[in-house]
């Protein structure tokens, strides 16, 4: 290539080049364009208004909250009562007889036999003698008893007490008769030893080797202990 067509190349403006400088009349020309077709709109159509895009809010509404309510604890739980029990008891068999000598006893002033009149003992408690003391057998059949009588309100309560009472025991070691000595203080309670004191089983009472009836007295215990 000659060294003048490589100059004329040098020099030959690039299309970035022409673009550059043709910037100026795009420029003005644009902006020319656009505030003739501004006018235009504005001449044509002078009702015309932007919308309103401005933002609404409904009013919020306060709601008042109820009270605090405090719920309570869970009631405890309700212990089971416990099983009620007999009280043991011993039977008194030192039976104290004042000595007596012929001596002091003279036969003319000796009081006529009495009648041959037999009497019911079992109305009321005696005494009577006896050498071995009756016991009862049936443990486990008197506390079912007392679980049976014992009274609900009072059983729940938990209110207690013991009642002292008379059982008259025949020759085969029945009861035959019941009475109470010393009250617990709840007539209820009295009333179901009372109900209880038949269910006894006791061993016959003996005088030496004869069996013979009895009054004796044992303690009946209601407890939740």
């Amino acid at each position: 290539m000659s060294e003048q067509a490589i100059t004329e190349s040098a020099v030959q403006d690039s299309a970035n080049d022409l673009f550059k400088k043709s910037f100026s009349s795009w420029f003005w020309g644009s902006m020319t364009t656009a505030t003739v077709l501004h006018f235009a709109i504005f001449a044509l159509w002078p009702q015309m208004t932007p919308e309103d895009v401005s933002l609404s809010m409904d009013e919020i509404e306060a709601i008042e909250l109820p009270p605090e309510i405090e719920i309570p604890p869970p009631p405890e739980a309700i212990a089971r009562p416990a099983t009620p029990v007999v009280a043991t008891a011993e039977i008194e068999t030192d039976i104290t007889i004042a000595p007596t000598t012929f001596e002091s006893v003279s036969v003319e002033d000796l009081p006529p036999p009495p009648d041959d009149v037999e009497t019911d003992i079992s109305a009321a408690p005696v005494f009577t003698p006896y050498t071995v003391k009756p016991d009862y057998t049936n443990g486990a059949e008197v506390m079912r008893a007392l679980e049976r009588e014992y009274p609900p309100l009072l059983r729940d309560a938990g209110i207690g007490g013991t009642t002292l009472v008379w059982f008259f025991i025949d020759e085969q070691g029945i009861v035959r008769n019941q009475q109470v000595q010393e009250s617990s203080g709840h007539t209820a309670l009295d009333d179901a030893a009372l109900r209880v004191a038949p269910v006894f089983k006791f061993t016959p009472a003996l005088n030496r080797d004869k069996a013979v009836p009895v009054w004796v007295q044992l303690p009946i215990t209601f407890t939740t202990k």
